[in-house]
């Protein structure tokens, strides 16, 4: 295990409603307080999705090239629905097939991307009252659906050690008031209208507990909760970007892909 310290992006508390760009985070309204915390490498940990929010699987891609994403939208998607039917024991997962690549910021690609950079600041990926009505979209006709669940399927792309790896906040560690009410904004770089939703950040609070997967590699996916229907399971799980202090000056820059899959079990 290699545990570390690392400052990691909060949100202060204000009276005006933050808000962050998927592209132009030069017009974000995120006044950030980052705090530097202890990080715990969760390699070794039994950590689960209806519990901590968050675990790490193995899973080999039949795709030789994940960074091209129409042939992960053609073969990956797929695969993202066997895992996440085996992972978690649903009946039916409805995929958002496009992957979303992000890159370090040294690799100095992210302009070239769509809402390719990594987040600097603790988010989750969208606020509980959107999550459910994006979950009751979603959902299959003519099935009684007795819980639903949102997952992103987070895997790297680079050769170990991550320079920037993805930082994790453990739910159970979560109090009311943490989350921060926000709006994500996405501005696509084809020039289409603008949309978005409300989102969270999160506010610094010391009983927060901070994990990470150490050297992560391309035969493994961190899969972790994004939202959730049932009151008695981890409901999200708040994560962003951190710079690793322990990988060299010659570390290959960050890429990784994400996938989004919602989860349905049948009555």
């Amino acid at each position: 295990m290699t545990n570390l310290r690392a400052q990691i992006g909060y949100c202060e508390r204000t009276e005006k409603r933050p808000y962050f760009y998927a592209n132009a985070h030069e017009k974000d309204f995120v006044p950030l307080a980052a705090v530097e915390v202890a990080i715990t490498d969760a390699r070794g940990r039994k950590c689960s999705l209806d519990v901590e929010g968050f675990t790490l699987v193995e899973h080999a891609s039949a795709v030789a090239d994940l960074t091209d994403l129409d042939e992960v939208m053609r073969t990956h998607s797929g695969e993202i629905v066997e895992l996440l039917t085996a992972l978690t024991g649903c009946d039916h997962v409805a995929m958002t097939p496009m992957g979303i690549l992000r890159f370090s910021e040294k690799a100095g690609t992210n302009a070239d991307h769509d809402n390719s950079h990594p987040a600097r600041f603790i988010h989750v990926d969208m606020a509980k009252e959107p999550a459910a009505a994006a979950r009751a979209q979603a959902a299959p006709e003519g099935r009684e659906v007795i819980r639903s669940a949102q997952y992103n399927v987070w895997r790297v792309l680079s050769d170990p050690p991550q320079d920037v790896p993805l930082g994790l906040c453990d739910f159970t560690s979560l109090q009311d008031g943490d989350l921060l009410p926000c709006r994500a904004i996405f501005d696509p770089l084809d020039g289409s209208p603008e949309w978005g939703f409300p989102n969270y950040l999160l506010a610094h609070n010391p009983a927060h507990r901070w994990f990470y997967y150490s050297n992560m590699h391309r035969g493994e996916a961190l899969v972790f909760k994004t939202s959730e229907s049932d009151p008695d399971c981890a409901q999200l799980m708040p994560h962003g970007a951190f710079d690793n202090p322990l990988a060299p000056p010659d570390a290959a820059p960050r890429i990784s892909l994400e996938m989004r899959g919602t989860a349905y079990w049948y009555a």
